[in-house]
């Protein structure tokens, strides 16, 4: 991944597929690359960095033609070098892919042994022989694109070109998005519209399942099984600016929306469901290290530090280990007791954060193991450890992190699985039961999305309240704490998040009429105990509003208000009831008018210490 576009028409096309490139800089990326028709051979030139060092790259090598197609690569499979660009060729065939190939190793093995020689470590090249190995058996490009995806197992969308039939571009989606462009003699394609907007405005998204072959006259648009599809385009209104917000208001209410598909991202490929296990390869760690562990540091700061508290909860409750979790600007203020035998988790969505830089130093001279997790390939804090597990959230453009909170607790469950796998303290049943309920969360996530109007509603009144308290146990209590941050980095109401059973010891002399009471309290075993915490509240005149499993009939009796979220397993519960307090914190925010993208004084990337 992560950024496609494509060209098929009577004009000069790398200008515009460059332009398209450009377009899509926001979702990130670390090298690109095009491939151009030139009405003998196709050309490809490929850069790493930004995309300036692409366009340098074309005024030595430029490339004509009026057939071709761009990508902007975030690395996946394989380090961002221009070998590893997109777009791959093998023989005639030049594809760009977004997505990740699940079953990579197998098919590669496939290849490997009838002969095919591999140029690049990425899961696409792999795609780009097996539609060459399918071209040999006929002339037509679609049945071989469509023959070749039949072997694929995970997400893609791919737009491939054939220099034998040079005057189209097959297309086709799975699980990763692709939009078709409409213009007057000619046709786009795309990963996301704001791409080809400056061109059309006639646009037709690609469904699941489906393959198209795109030509100067328009679109042949199949289902994979060849059945044909009759689809029109619609209208754009959209300005530039909208586009690329995906037509929502904000970056972090797009972000917001996008969690189901980033979940779904940091999951495929790395769970064995039948086996009932995490895959060695994508973690970072391997097994040997994970028997001989003696105790589990998390290090991180902010949101990054929320995550690690529900690590700890998983790395005691499922893989049994002793854990703690450290601040990253405390633990480098002392002389922390770690070193051989002890695995440093140093978690940061950017990977530069400087105080957990500086502590995954700390603990690496004393002698312990380090994994990063972090959403930005080869940053500083992977570059530093011994292991990295990279999050694929995708680029997060808004300063309150959203999609890269939730798609580190993913990192949390599959690693917890993996080292309760690896010593024995997690029973493969059990594996299995939580690793298919966790596949399964992306569309339990999609639920709690479509309560956005409810909670809306919700959050009118407590744009006028001037603190809040929320309160969670257990699992709970990290999204009770990473909810209060939410509310105050954005909205600048003062916020506090406590585990509930501490509301007693000072907080409830804080309780009023005027003080809003945030409950998280999914149906688990602490819900007995939040229950009666929240009746303490209530009986002090606070107005108590609960996240709460749907169907629980005891809510009404105890909270003002509720948002009811799906059942889910217990130790995943914080992935539906993380949404409805960003959702709330959000529309806070937006009824009082703050500057929800940028909130004052913060910065993305926090490099000072």
């Amino acid at each position: 991944m992560c950024g496609i576009v494509g060209y098929v028409g009577p004009q000069a096309c790398a200008d515009i597929l460059v332009d398209g490139l450009r377009r899509l800089e926001y979702r990130g990326y670390d090298s690109a690359g095009l491939a151009v028709f030139d009405g003998k051979r196709t050309g490809v030139v490929r850069a790493v960095g930004k995309l300036q060092n692409l366009v340098t790259a074309l005024k030595e090598k430029p490339l004509p033609g009026s057939l071709g197609i761009g990508h902007t690569r975030w690395a996946t499979h394989g380090r961002p070098t221009e070998v590893n660009a997109h777009p791959h060729c093998s023989g005639e065939i030049a594809l760009v892919h977004n997505g990740i190939i699940e079953n990579h190793i197998e098919l590669k093995r496939h290849l490997a042994e009838e002969g095919v020689k591999f140029a690049s470590d990425t899961d696409t090249e792999i795609v780009a022989h097996l539609i060459h190995r399918e071209a040999k058996t006929g002339d037509d490009l679609l049945g071989a694109v469509r023959r070749a995806l039949g072997h694929v197992h995970g997400a893609y969308a791919v737009a491939v070109m054939d220099a034998r039939q040079p005057d189209r571009i097959v297309v086709a989606k799975n699980a990763s998005p692709l939009v078709i462009g409409f213009g007057e003699g000619e046709m786009f394609c795309a990963s996301d519209i704001p791409a080809i907007l400056p061109y059309t405005k006639r646009m037709l998204p690609l469904e699941e399942g489906e393959i198209g072959v795109l030509t100067e006259s328009g679109l042949e648009l199949y289902t994979l099984d060849g059945k044909r599809v009759d689809r029109q385009p619609k209208t754009i209104t959209w300005s530039a600016s909208q586009a690329e917000k995906g037509g929502f208001k904000h970056f972090m209410l797009k972000e917001i929306n996008e969690q189901p598909r980033a979940i779904e991202d940091t999951i495929r490929g790395r769970v064995d469901l039948a086996a009932g296990d995490v895959i060695e390869s994508e973690l970072g760690i391997d097994a040997e290290t994970a028997k001989s562990l003696k105790r589990v540091y998390f290090i991180a700061c902010g949101t990054s530090h929320h995550a690690t508290l529900y690590g700890r909860f998983l790395m005691e409750h499922i893989a049994k280990v002793p854990s703690q979790t450290e601040l990253a600007s405390e633990f480098i203020g002392r002389d922390p007791v770690v070193g051989e035998g002890d695995l440093v988790v140093a978690v940061s969505q950017s990977g530069e954060t400087l105080d957990t830089l500086a502590a995954l130093k700390v603990a690496k001279e004393k002698g312990a193991r380090i994994l990063a997790v972090a959403n930005v390939i080869d940053s500083a804090i992977p570059r530093a450890a011994h292991g990295a597990f990279y999050t694929h959230a995708g680029p997060e453009i808004g300063v309150a992190s959203t999609k890269c909170f939730t798609t580190q607790l993913a990192a949390m469950v599959l690693l917890a699985v993996f080292l309760g796998r690896r010593r024995g303290t997690l029973e493969k049943e059990r594996a299995q039961e939580i690793l298919q309920n966790f596949v399964e969360i992306p569309n339990q996530m999609r639920t709690v999305l479509a309560l956005d109007d409810i909670i809306r509603d919700l959050a009118r009144p407590l744009a006028q309240a001037k603190s809040a308290l929320f309160l969670g146990r257990g699992v709970s209590y990290p999204i009770a704490v990473e909810g209060a941050l939410k509310l105050k980095e954005i909205s600048y109401i003062h916020a506090e998040g406590y585990a509930a059973g501490e509301m007693k010891h000072g907080p409830i002399a804080l309780i009023d009429a005027d003080m809003p009471v945030i409950a998280v309290m999914p149906d688990d075993k602490a819900y007995e105990k939040i229950a009666s915490n929240v009746q303490e509240a209530k009986a002090r005149e606070g107005h108590v509003l609960a996240v709460a499993t749907r169907h629980n009939a005891d809510i009404g009796g105890i909270a003002h208000n509720a948002i009811y979220v799906p059942k889910v397993d217990p130790v995943l519960s914080p992935f539906v009831t993380a949404l409805p307090l960003q959702l709330l914190s959000y529309f806070v925010a937006d009824f009082k008018g703050t500057d929800v993208d940028q909130p004052r004084n913060l910065a993305k990337t926090v490099t000072v210490e």
